[in-house]
């Protein structure tokens, strides 16, 4: 292989092979000589060479040296350098609207043919590089699904990628040149009014580069949710040279986000829903104790807002309340509703609750530690509760917040064996034992919303605001219970 395969296009022979051996001698390769404008397309299609230097005036064929440049050109895309002695002007016109990569003057030295050849080559390989790289990236906006407009430095469209035709209703031809007001605008979501200065606020160097909420209207009057980025064209000099604006249409993904939320709405209702059921189930043996859960959840979310805690910690503290007592379905019917005080055996089984709770609820995933909290809701600070005899901060804060809801609610209310003890008795034994056997923070607060802080157990308390949170922006859910 030589430098370059070259087809050489000359009605004279002679001339002809006075090129070839210029050609080879420079270290070229030639694939062919051919004496018209017929044997050279017939060559150059079996040959395919990277370049053809052409004698402007052939004769015979019925096609000269240009008419047989302008069909390889056509047909093969085939760089052409001419050949010429002196021509007249109207000949060099129409051959310049060939595009030729090159001209010789008969009669011509080896280095002149060398660079002229050099640089043909050159120009074609370059080319060819930039077609295919304006094909590839033809091919590539043409694939995407987001809409990309181009402009000029004048705000003019200059580009319009199929997804963009289509999403602005429009054909190409009929957008080009056009100012992109006179095509579509971009609206602010809530005023329905036009933006300006989108290449500051969707601009990549912005801090949210895809702004997603605005509105795109095209001339025909539809509006669409649209997420729009826009990016400065810089010159080789770092000069404007206009923008591209990225629109990606956001309808479904804001319908499937409002599926979503409704889902996940439903879900929440039923999760509640079975909560209370399972309280219910409980309570349904024990009709002397009946709301007694759902008060205490009542109160133990209350004094965990008073506290400051967070949103997910008290939903995770009133379905722990609401559940706190779910192990009482294994005490016997007749030791809850005894009307008289129980043996030591008989507060030995109903003691076990705890601990029959925490069995029921650990293989429920819950996103909280209710489990945990169920367990450990007769924990005392000293050591004195039951069933682990824990100590302190041992015992989870969710435990200890129920330990006080639980004593205010069950002292203030009836039990099979005594009546109603009264809030203020309740009261002193949480007060008495602050930070002994009940935390004190968890007491001062539960103070606060009895003296003065318009808590009742009959108000209707949830932990919950009337418009549930998504579970989805809650912290990540908890590993199962241990």
């Amino acid at each position: 292989m030589g430098k370059g395969r070259i087809l050489v296009v000359e009605d004279e022979a002679i001339v002809a092979l006075g090129i070839q051996a210029s050609l080879e001698r420079l270290g070229y390769e030639v694939v062919g000589l051919a004496g018209t404008g017929r044997e050279a397309l017939a060559l150059a299609e079996t040959v395919r060479p990277g370049l053809v230097l052409m004698d402007v005036m052939l004769e015979g064929g019925g096609m000269d040296g240009i008419d047989t440049a302008g069909e390889l050109h056509e047909r093969f895309n085939l760089p052409v350098v001419y050949l010429s002695a002196a021509t007249d002007e109207k000949t060099l016109e129409r051959a310049k609207h060939t595009d030729p990569f090159g001209y010789l003057t008969k009669p011509f030295k080896d280095h002149e043919l060398s660079l002229t050849i050099e640089v043909a080559l050159y120009k074609s390989r370059t080319e060819t590089q930039l077609q295919e790289s304006e094909q590839l990236l033809s091919t590539t906006l043409g694939s995407l699904a987001e809409a990309v407009v181009s402009t000029d430095t004048e705000g003019r469209v200059t580009y319009l990628n199929p997804a963009a035709a289509a999403m602005l209703g429009v054909e190409p031809e009929h957008a080009l040149g056009r100012d992109v007001p006179a095509v579509f605008s971009i609206l602010d979501p809530d005023t329905r009014l036009p933006i300006t200065g989108l290449e500051e606020i969707c601009s990549p160097r912005a801090a949210h580069p895809m702004c997603e909420d605005m509105l795109l209207r095209t001339q025909a009057g539809l509006e669409i949710p649209v997420g729009l980025s826009v990016s400065p064209v810089s010159g080789s000099r770092g000069e404007f040279r206009g923008r591209v604006l990225v629109l990606r249409n956001v309808a479904l993904r804001q319908k499937s986000e409002e599926d979503l939320r409704d889902s996940m709405q439903a879900l929440r209702t039923a999760f509640r829903q079975t909560v209370r059921a399972l309280a219910s189930m409980a309570e349904k043996r024990d009709p002397y104790t009946a709301g007694h859960q759902q008060r205490v959840a009542r109160l133990a979310c209350a004094i965990g807002r008073e506290l400051g805690l967070p949103l997910e910690t008290l939903e995770g503290l009133e379905v722990a309340g609401t559940l706190h007592d779910i192990g009482k379905v294994y005490v016997p019917a007749e030791i809850l509703s005894k009307p008289a005080r129980l043996s030591h055996m008989e507060m030995g089984i109903m003691k076990s609750h705890s601990e029959v709770g925490f069995e029921i609820l650990r293989e429920v995933n819950f996103p909280w530690p209710v489990a945990r909290s169920v367990l450990e809701h007769h924990e005392r600070l000293d050591g004195s509760g039951y069933p682990g005899g824990l100590k302190g901060t041992e015992i989870s804060q969710e435990a200890r917040i129920l330990a006080v809801a639980d004593v205010v609610e069950a002292m203030s209310s009836h039990r099979p064996y005594r009546a109603a003890l009264g809030l203020p008795l309740a009261l002193e034994e949480i007060t008495n034992g602050r930070g002994r056997t009940y935390d004190a923070e968890c007491v001062d607060a539960c103070l606060a919303l009895m003296n003065g802080g318009g808590f009742t157990f009959e108000a209707p308390e949830i932990c919950l605001p009337a418009s549930p949170s998504d579970f989805s922006q809650r912290s990540a859910p908890l590993a199962p219970e241990e």
